[in-house]
């Protein structure tokens, strides 16, 4: 009998029984769902190399019961890493608890909630937790690069508009002869009768000092030169006065330095403290915050009244003062 094309072909029995397992395609049983390597993602798959390759040529001629011996065993990967060693892992480093039982004392301490919350935290690691930050209360709370300076620059613009003006005012006495003073040719006479070597230089060294001093200060400009320059033209004048008559005239009637001491302290007063912002040197570093060069600038000063009254006058002007 002729077979058609699209039947199925009978066995050597002339059954139609559905062929035996050994028969079915390779990779598993007939019926079952092929499965995806990346259904079970935890499996050891086999790695992709030649050795699991088929021989497709015998594969095709190879009957059911021999196909299965052409599958070469697939090779599986190096096994992952589980140790620590194979982690790369130290499993020599101590816990918080071994480190803190080796530190004679640390026992005893008692560790407060937040500590122990923190030593939890860093238990795995060799070095304990930092202490717990402890913050005291303060009355006022102050920012962080607070510079807030309240009423202390219009103060000093207060000190610098009095002091400057006074030896403004006495300079134009000198130099111009108003407010009732006695001018330039009043100033070189009354400078040779005090016994001044040169007046001439002395006056104009007198005039300079007060006038130019006077509106630099004012002004707040070389705010450290200009109330140096009023210091030693005023120390002189203090050593001139004291001089004339012995014995300390702070307070004498006739020869009184009361002015001239006060004058002398605000202007060191100003060469130490600065300008402040109100002034032309605000953005100065001695207009507010005044330290080496301001030092230097007082010493200077008094050394420049010294050598002054040593060179055009002469004499101690402390006699009969103390042990002078």
């Amino acid at each position: 009998m002729t077979q058609k094309p699209n039947e199925p072909s009978a066995d050597a029995t002339g059954s139609d029984a559905p062929a035996s397992p050994e028969s079915a395609p390779v990779g598993g049983p007939a019926g079952e769902p092929v499965r995806s390597p990346f259904d079970s993602p935890t499996e050891q798959f086999a790695a992709a190399d030649i050795n699991t390759a088929v021989d497709t040529a015998k594969f095709d001629t190879a009957t059911a019961d021999t196909a299965p011996q052409l599958i070469k065993e697939p090779q599986l990967t190096k096994e992952p890493p589980r140790t620590d060693e194979e982690l790369g892992l130290d499993p020599d480093v101590p816990l918080y608890s071994e480190l803190k039982n080796s530190i004679p004392g640390a026992a005893q301490q008692s560790a407060t909630p937040a500590a122990e919350a923190a030593a939890a935290t860093y238990s795995f690691a060799s070095i304990p937790a930092a202490p717990p930050a402890t913050t005291e209360p303060t009355g006022r709370l102050r920012r962080r690069g607070d510079d807030r300076r309240g009423t202390l620059d219009l103060g000093l613009l207060l000190l610098r508009l009095i002091i400057g003006g006074t030896f403004i005012y006495h300079g134009l006495q000198k130099l111009t002869g108003w407010f009732h003073g006695p001018g330039l040719d009043g100033t070189k006479a009354m400078m040779e009768n005090g016994g001044w070597k040169q007046p001439e230089i002395s006056a104009a060294l007198l005039i300079v000092g007060e006038l130019g001093g006077g509106i630099l200060v004012v002004l707040g400009l070389a705010t450290p030169l200009a109330a140096g320059a009023c210091l030693a033209v005023i120390l002189d004048a203090w050593m001139w006065k004291q001089g004339m008559i012995s014995g300390f005239q702070y307070k004498a009637k006739e020869n009184s330095l009361e002015l001239e001491s006060v004058l002398a302290g605000i202007a060191a007063v100003l060469i130490l403290t600065g300008p402040g912002r109100l002034s032309l040197d605000r953005n100065r570093g001695w207009a507010t915050r005044p330290f080496l060069g301001s030092i230097a600038a007082l010493i200077a000063a008094i050394a420049a009244a010294i050598v002054t009254y040593i060179y055009l006058h002469g004499g101690n002007p402390l006699t009969g003062v103390g042990p002078f």
